[in-house]
């Protein structure tokens, strides 16, 4: 298989399964190992960080932009954009403390297909129990408390386990903390920009101390183009989805998955 061919397929994967709530790491380990495709190493992980993470910063520029503004500014007209940008560094911050306390330990300790499987589960009962659980759903995201908040951040740490979905599990703790289904899927894609530009700095910086060849910079750029459109559809799609649709089917794809590689792993 060619370089170039595998850096796409990688990129529209990673592209896709960021922002749907099926579990980018979860897919990127299944190609690997089933197809036996090898790394293409760190450099490369920062190329579709980089991407992934611009399609969002596009999607929701306006917001971000109000938000900073927001943030930088005293003006009471912006208090609602300004509330919304602390609950987003919040729960970020509780994120990267449990991200820093627990991820290199839960790396190597979880690095393995039969747990993929396990953790697939784990996102599909996730999203399933959100729609049952959530079914009183009237609080808008501007009056979020910042409790909750945080608990959607540790919720999130919660995908440092490969196979478990950020955006599921955000989306699914959001959901259960009040907010519709449109609405947590917009909270869970903006805490996805402060995580994934913090994931692509200690990536970048574990390329750094550990080089490794790099591939071709056409098929780079080509597989970053791909997950950055990949990316922007997929989040575009999701909230048009769950303005009239339920998780559930999120959540029978991830039962199937997680079903499927643990009778592959132990059959």
């Amino acid at each position: 298989m060619t370089e170039f061919f595998r850096a796409v397929v990688l990129g529209a994967v990673q592209g896709a399964t960021e922002f749907l709530p099926i579990s980018s790491s979860g897919h990127l380990m299944l190609i690997h190992t089933g197809l036996g495709w090898s790394e293409f190493g760190l450099a490369y992980d920062v190329v579709l960080h980089l991407a992934t993470l611009l399609a969002v910063i596009v999607y929701f520029r306006d917001d971000l932009a109000r938000m900073t503004r927001a943030l930088a500014s005293k003006d009471a007209a912006r208090r609602v954009d300004r509330r919304l940008g602390w609950l987003v560094l919040s729960a970020t911050a509780v994120t990267a403390a449990l991200a820093i306390a627990f991820g290199d330990l839960i790396d190597r300790a979880f690095a393995d297909l039969r747990w993929i499987g396990a953790f697939f589960l784990l996102t599909s009962a996730a999203l399933a129990s959100s729609e049952f659980l959530g079914r009183a759903r009237s609080q808008g995201l501007s009056d979020l408390p910042l409790w909750k908040a945080l608990l959607v951040g540790a919720a999130q740490a919660v995908a440092l386990l490969p196979g478990v979905s950020r955006s599921g599990a955000t989306i699914s703790a959001a959901i259960g903390m009040g907010l519709d289904r449109e609405q947590a899927a917009r909270f869970s894609f903006l805490l996805s920009v402060p995580i994934i530009m913090l994931a692509g700095v200690k990536t970048g910086l574990d390329a750094l101390a550990d080089p490794q060849p790099f591939i071709g910079a056409g098929a780079a750029l080509a597989g970053g183009v791909v997950a950055f459109l990949t990316a922007y559809v997929s989040i575009a799609f999701l909230l048009a989805f769950l303005r009239r649709h339920s998780l559930y089917v999120f959540a029978v794809y991830t039962a199937a998955l997680g079903f499927g590689t643990l009778l592959w792993q132990l059959g």
